[in-house]
């Protein structure tokens, strides 16, 4: 079972040109780093020379497992701080010989079942022989004192699917594909892995999570599909429409895409406008509109939609009207109520009176099939929200609440006494994305109540509106002013636009209380375009560095220790640092290693599992970065939060306990869909609460320092405030306001402008 592996990219630049190549033959230890992403690989090996002295190897080493026996070609050199190196440019597996060996290798966790402990005693039963009698008389096993026939018959299983994956992965490495996207390619096309990867590359980046366009690109270069062919084109417009979707826009201007795509595939301007008509002529391409323009001067443009946007853009709207014109009401016992005695008697109930403009929004979310409550903090949406569940409930109506995460869920359930879930929960999303609840089976409820309604998609809006009944009542409560959601679209704004047939309701008034509070008064600052107050307050502090990366060392220092001996706060529970960007020094990547050096740090005899650049430990906060609907009861979602509970290096598999209190388990393979979290980007924040944040604010976060950026981090905070940085920085992001709106057409949908489509 020996194979070749080989690498286009030598591990480290610039030395392929030096010296000669060489051959080193070595048992692999074990592996130190592993970038999955680019195949960069740190490992130890013994060259069996004695002495007990490892060799660091560097390169193209991803797919060797610890134990194997490797002949490797590359050249040596020297690391300034790691000294003499062997960098790999491509090796060749050997099943090891030695009982060490291949003990070594049966516990590496290659296969499922067979831990450190089996291995050993395995390699005990039969010696140098263990492999030929996994191979050829698997049934042997159960001699094994301890493998009943159940491990037996699942070591044999995993044996097979990983001899098979070693084989596809042989073709894949020729073609620069990574160990994780290789495994994932075979457990999605199985045998017919190689074809689909030599004639129908394309379809890699529709099919298998983690590989885009760019990398199915390369294969398709690797396996001879030209740079001009018309399929080539086609996937890089599409790419370059989902790439403007994950930056939030639902379409982009035509002439915007077209000049795009030339850049990005290098093509004629001609090619590309045809392959654009091909797409459009495909009832499953992308559709071109008319889009008006969004002042009364400007020009109509016409946009270019993948199919999906645009539909879900024409029914949201679709449904919206159709929920606000509905005949029946379900709350209609409030179109004629007494309101000042409606209004007493809620006054009694909670020991508290409305201010006006809150009154104004409780009547209309009872009385109107269609609302939105929207206000800063500090201004009384909480208190309005339970309001309008207690009269709600007190003509026994159905009321039901949903938030689009399950932290924002639980302090909805705190607020109101009802049980509230998270939007995907509630609708029952089924694998492929699908809701069990939609306009032919909708929600039983009289008033459906959505918090944090500033973190809704367009394709999460439009299966949430459509599940609404005729007749009930919907009430979207949220912050304008925050970032728009992740996904795609800005529908909080687009409701609230001029035109839009929605009526709303934005509470200004601040409650004395509120003002008590340095978090509330300096968010209000700070989206008036105020600079925060840093000093004299025992709730929001500025720690000044320039230095970026003393910033990040100082951020760690801040969050890990100062906070919580200062404030009796849990560092893993209740601070969060909030970055406004994953890269650099003072980034959540870097942050997120040092954190996890400082709260969870490596301790003797406890398992960890290294997935490429990141170590999996237990009590790790970490969060889900894709929907995978099929995990869990309903799925997990993208921006999912929890703690890992069990990490089982024999079973491979790692279990986390989310912010839903569900316990869900990750095969080792599938730990590419989790990041740590003890730092996140400001935008992964949304509809988060914290009792306290820690927000570092950078000059090389420079492009990134906008106004509502820094809002959004310091609404997360219930209780402190603690910024670390420069007060340039700081004085930038205050002053920045967001450059531009997305592209959605949502608001000209609800206020009737007309959209003509184009062909």
């Amino acid at each position: 079972m020996a194979s070749t592996h080989t690498s286009g990219t030598p591990g480290t630049s610039g030395q392929s040109a030096g010296p000669a190549l060489a051959v080193l033959e070595a048992t692999l230890e074990r592996i130190t780093y592993a970038n999955e992403e680019t195949g960069y690989t740190v490992a130890r090996v013994d060259t069996g020379r004695g002495g007990g002295d490892l060799l660091t190897v560097v390169g193209a080493l991803l797919g060797a497992q610890p134990g194997e026996s490797l002949r490797m070609r590359g050249r040596w050199g020297s690391h300034p701080q790691y000294g003499r190196q062997f960098v790999v440019e491509n090796y060749t597996t050997v099943l090891p010989a030695t009982i060490q060996g291949i003990r070594r290798y049966l516990g590496s966790g290659l296969v499922k079942g067979i831990g450190p402990v089996f291995a050993d005693r395995i390699t005990r039963h039969f010696g140098t022989e263990t492999l030929d009698i996994i191979e050829q008389e698997p049934k042997r096993l159960i001699e094994v004192p301890g493998l009943g026939p159940k491990r037996t018959a699942k070591i044999t299983a995993a044996w097979e699917e990983q001899k098979a994956i070693k084989e596809v992965m042989v073709f894949l490495q020729s073609v620069e594909v990574s160990t994780s996207i290789a495994v994932r390619i075979y457990k999605k096309y199985g045998d017919a892995s190689v074809s689909v990867v030599k004639s129908e590359p394309y379809r890699l980046a529709a099919d298998v999570w983690g590989i885009g366009f760019l990398t199915a690109d390369r294969i398709a270069q690797a396996v001879g599909i030209p740079q001009d062919s018309p399929e080539r084109v086609k996937a890089g417009l599409q790419y370059a429409l989902s790439q403007s979707a994950d930056q939030g826009h639902c379409y982009l201007p035509e002439e915007r895409l077209i000049s795009d795509a030339v850049k990005l595939l290098g093509v004629d301007t001609g090619l590309v406008i045809d392959c654009l008509g091909e797409l459009a002529a495909d009832p499953e391409g992308v559709v071109r509109e008319q889009v008006p323009p969004d002042t009364e001067d400007g020009e109509p443009v016409t946009g270019v939609f993948l199919v999906p946007f645009h539909r879900a853009e024409l029914s949201l709207s679709g449904q919206l009207r159709r929920l606000l014109d509905a005949d029946t009401d379900r709350l209609a016992a409030f179109q004629d109520v007494d309101w000042s005695a409606a209004l007493g008697w809620l006054a009694r109930r909670t020991g508290a009176s409305l201010a006006p403009e809150q009154e104004a929004a409780v009547r209309l979310a009872l009385t109107r099939k269609v609302a939105v409550l929207t206000g800063g903090p500090g201004c009384g949406k909480s208190f309005t929200v339970r309001s309008v569940v207690e009269l709600a409930r007190a003509r026994r109506a159905k009321v039901v609440l949903a938030a689009p995460t399950g932290r924002a869920a639980k302090r909805l359930s705190e607020l109101t006494g009802a049980e509230a879930s998270t939007v995907h929960r509630l609708l029952e999303l089924k694998p492929g994305g699908d809701a069990a609840f939609d306009r032919d089976r909708p929600l039983d409820a009289d008033l459906v109540v959505v918090d944090e309604a500033s973190m809704l998609d367009l394709l999460l809006a439009n299966k949430l509106v459509k599940a609404v009944a005729p007749g009930a009542h919907l009430l979207l409560v949220g912050d304008v002013d925050q970032l728009p959601s992740v996904g795609a679209g800005e529908v909080l704004r687009d409701l609230l636009a001029e035109g839009s047939p929605v009526p709303a309701v934005r509470l200004t008034r601040i409650f004395r209380q509120a003002q008590q509070s340095g978090v509330v008064t300096n968010a209000h600052r700070i989206n008036s375009g105020s600079q925060p107050l840093t000093s004299g307050l025992d709730d929001f502090f500025l720690f000044v560095e320039d230095d970026t990366e003393e910033a990040g060392r100082l951020t760690v220092d801040v969050a890990a220790r100062r906070v919580p001996a200062k404030f009796g706060l849990d560092p893993r529970r209740d601070v969060q640092v909030l970055a406004p960007m994953h890269r650099g020094p003072a980034g959540a990547g870097a942050l997120n290693g040092l954190l996890q050096q400082a709260i969870t740090p490596a301790r003797p005899g406890l398992p960890e599992k290294r997935f490429g650049g990141r170590v999996f430990r237990v009590g790790d906060k970490v969060t889900q970065i894709r929907n995978n609907y099929e995990k869990g009861a309903n799925g997990v979602f993208n921006g999912t939060v929890g703690v890992v509970t069990g990490l089982d290096p024999e079973e491979q598999r790692l279990t986390v306990l989310t912010d839903e209190d569900e316990e869900i388990p990750y095969e080792f393979d599938e730990l590419d869909e989790l990041a740590h979290a003890y730092a996140v980007t400001i935008h992964r924040s949304q509809g988060s609460e914290y009792p306290a944040v820690v927000v570092p604010v950078t000059t090389s976060a420079w492009m990134m320092l906008q106004r509502n950026l820094l809002y959004t981090a310091v609404t997360r905070a219930k209780r402190l405030v603690v910024l670390v940085g420069s007060r340039r920085a700081l004085a930038q992001a205050v002053r920045t306001v967001s450059a531009g709106r997305r592209h959605t057409a949502l608001d000209h949908r609800l206020a009737g402008r007309p959209l003509t489509g184009l062909r």
